[in-house]
C-alpha cells in the first residue's frame, strides 16, 4: 500500500503508524479524521520515532485548527498574493508527482504581508496536495531575481511550514537560473534553517545542464510550455480543484 511518491511501507512500518495513531487520538480525538497515509509521513519526518512523530503531529492538529479553521485557506484571504502570479500548476514527473511551478522574481518583499503570506503558503501547499499524490516535484525559477525580490523572512516561513505541517510532500525542487547572489543567499541565510532530511531535495541546476536535467525528471508532454515543452501551465488562482479538509 502506497500512493505514488511515497515508497513502499512495510508491515513493520503499518504497525508503527497504528502505535501512533493510538498515541495521538488519545491526546486529540480529532486525530480520527486523520488517514494512515498522513500519520506515515508525519512518521518517516521523525525517523520511525513514534513519541517524536506524536509530538510533531499534535502540534500541526493545533497549527491547523488556527490557520484554515474551515478546513482550506478561502481565496479572498489571499487575493493580493494569488494577483502576482508567483505559483503555477503544471503536469506530473516521470513518476507521477505533480509539478508546481514558482517564479520568485515576481515576489517583492516591500510589498509582502507576513500573515497573507502564510496563508498563501499553506494554500497553495494545499492545492498541490489535493491532487492526490503523496509527493510533488518544484521548479523555482529564479530568472530576473535581484535584491528586491529577496525576503529571507519569507522563504523561512515557507520552509517551516512546509517542513513542520507538511512533512514528506517535496519530492524534489529543482532550482533553475539561480543568480550569484541568491546562492550567497541561500547558504548562509536560509539552509541552516533547512533540516536534513529537506536539504539534499533542493537541486541547483547548472545553466548549461538544464535541458537534460529537465528531461531526465519529466517528459516531454509534462513538461512546461515555456521550458521547451507542450504543457501549458495553470496560475494557481484559476487552478478549480478545492482542497481537502485536514
Amino acid at each position: 500500500m502506497a500512493s505514488a511518491g511515497g515508497g513502499a511501507a512495510g508491515e513493520g512500518e503499518w504497525l508503527k503508524v497504528a502505535e501512533l495513531r493510538a498515541v495521538v487520538q488519545a491526546q486529540d480525538p480529532r486525530a480520527k479524521e486523520v488517514d494512515n497515509l498522513t500519520l506515515r509521513r508525519f512518521l518517516r519526518a521523525r525517523d520511525h520515532n513514534v513519541e517524536k512523530a506524536a509530538a510533531m503531529f499534535l502540534k500541526f492538529l493545533k497549527w491547523r485548527r488556527e490557520a484554515a479553521p474551515d478546513g482550506f485557506v478561502p481565496e479572498e484571504r489571499v487575493r493580493r498574493e494569488l494577483a502576482q502570479d508567483k505559483a503555477w500548476m503544471g503536469g506530473v514527473d516521470r513518476a507521477g508527482r505533480p509539478i508546481l511551478v514558482g517564479f520568485l522574481a515576481r515576489h517583492y518583499s516591500a510589498d509582502r504581508d507576513m500573515a497573507e503570506y502564510k496563508s498563501f503558503v499553506v494554500y497553495f501547499f494545499d492545492k498541490i496536495c489535493a491532487r492526490g499524490q503523496e509527493k510533488f516535484l518544484a521548479i523555482v525559477d529564479l530568472q530576473g531575481w535581484g535584491y528586491a525580490n529577496c525576503d529571507v523572512r519569507a522563504y523561512i516561513a515557507s520552509i517551516e511550514i512546509m517542513q513542520n505541517y507538511y512533512p514528506e510532500r517535496l519530492g524534489k525542487a529543482l532550482m533553475i537560473n539561480v543568480p550569484y547572489i541568491f546562492m550567497k543567499v541561500w547558504k548562509t541565510m536560509i539552509y541552516p534553517f533547512i533540516d536534513a532530511n529537506t536539504r539534499d531535495k533542493f537541486v541547483f541546476v547548472e545553466d548549461k545542464n538544464l535541458h537534460e536535467t529537465l528531461r531526465q525528471e519529466i517528459d516531454e508532454s509534462q513538461l512546461p510550455e515555456y521550458l521547451g515543452g507542450k504543457m501549458p501551465l495553470i496560475a494557481l488562482k484559476d487552478y478549480a480543484q478545492q482542497p481537502e479538509s485536514a
